[in-house]
C-alpha cells in the first residue's frame, strides 16, 4: 500500500487500523482520564538523549507513566525510571506580532505557508499525502527549521548528516532541501516496506537496522510514541476533512 496523494480518504481506514496500536503497543493507549491534565505540557529528557513531551507523571515501582500531551496523540507510555536523566518546562509558543518574521539562531524563519509548499513540491514528486509528510514534519521538529537533536539531526525532517549525504542534502537547515530528502526517505522505507507506513515511520525514528533485527516495531518507548503521535495527527485531518469537504464554487 503506497500513500500516495491519490489515495485521499482511502489511506485513512488503514491509518485507522494502526491506531489500534495505541491500544496494543502503548500501554493503556485508551488514554489518559478526561480532564486530569494540565494545560502545559513538560519534556522529559532520555539518557540517550532523546525527549517525550508530556503532560503528567507518575511513577510506579521502577517505572514511571508518561501521559502524552494532547498533541501528541492519546495515551501514554511507560519507561524505566533510570533512564529519565530529568525533565524540562515545555517549549514556549509564543505568537510573533503581526507582519514579524520569526527570528532564530539562523535567521529568519520561512513562514508557515512556504514551508507548505515545500511538503506539497516533495510529496507531489514521491508520491506521498502531504498530509503524511506534514504530520512527520510537525512530529520530527514542530515545524522549525532550525532544529537540531542532541545527537545531530537537522531541520524540519531531522536528518542525520550521513542521510542528508546519502540523500543529496548539501545543507539539511535548508526547508526546500531537507523536506525533498526527508520525503524522499520516506518514500524509500515505505517501498522497502511494501507500503506499511508503521514499519516506514519505525525505521525513520530508530532505523532501518532496528526494524530487522526485531522483525517489527522495535519496543522503545520513545519510537512507539513516536508512531503514535504521528499517526493520530494524520488521522485527525482526515476524519477533519472527512466532516468539512471543500465545497465546490457555484458553476458560473
Amino acid at each position: 500500500m503506497a500513500i500516495s496523494s491519490q489515495l485521499g480518504l482511502s489511506f485513512l481506514a488503514a491509518m485507522l487500523t494502526a491506531s489500534a496500536f495505541d491500544a496494543e503497543s502503548v500501554p493503556g493507549g485508551s488514554g489518559a482520564p478526561a480532564g486530569s491534565r494540565p494545560e502545559a505540557c513538560q519534556t522529559a529528557v532520555l539518557s540517550d538523549g532523546f525527549t517525550i513531551p508530556f503532560a503528567r507523571r507518575e511513577v510506579a515501582g521502577a517505572t514511571t507513566r508518561l501521559w502524552l500531551c494532547a498533541d501528541a496523540g492519546t495515551g501514554y507510555v511507560e519507561i524505566p525510571s533510570e533512564r529519565i536523566e530529568g525533565f524540562e518546562p515545555g517549549p514556549p509558543a509564543p505568537e510573533a506580532p503581526a507582519n514579524s518574521p520569526e527570528v532564530t539562531v539562523i535567521g529568519v524563519r520561512p513562514a508557515r505557508d512556504l514551508i507548505r509548499d515545500s511538503i506539497a513540491i516533495a510529496a507531489s514528486r514521491h508520491q506521498i499525502d502531504p498530509d503524511f509528510v506534514a504530520s512527520v514534519v510537525k512530529a520530527e521538529s514542530g515545524f522549525n527549521p532550525a532544529a537540531v537533536s542532541p545527537k545531530g539531526a537537522q531541520g524540519l525532517m531531522q536528518l542525520m548528516p550521513q542521510t542528508a549525504a546519502k540523500l543529496g542534502v548539501e545543507n539539511a537547515l535548508d526547508p526546500a532541501a531537507n523536506v525533498e530528502g526527508g520525503t524522499k526517505y520516506l518514500r524509500q522505507l515505505l517501498d522497502q516496506y511494501d507500503g506499511d507506513a508503521v514499519k516506514a515511520l519505525a525505521a525513520y525514528n530508530a532505523g532501518p537496522q532496528r526494524v530487522a533485527q526485531y522483525r517489527g516495531i522495535p519496543p522503545y518507548a520513545e519510537t512507539l510514541a513516536y508512531i503514535t503521535r504521528i499517526i493520530n495527527d494524520y488521522n485527525r485531518k482526515k476524519l477533519q476533512q472527512r466532516a468539512h469537504p471543500p465545497v465546490a464554487p457555484a458553476a458560473k
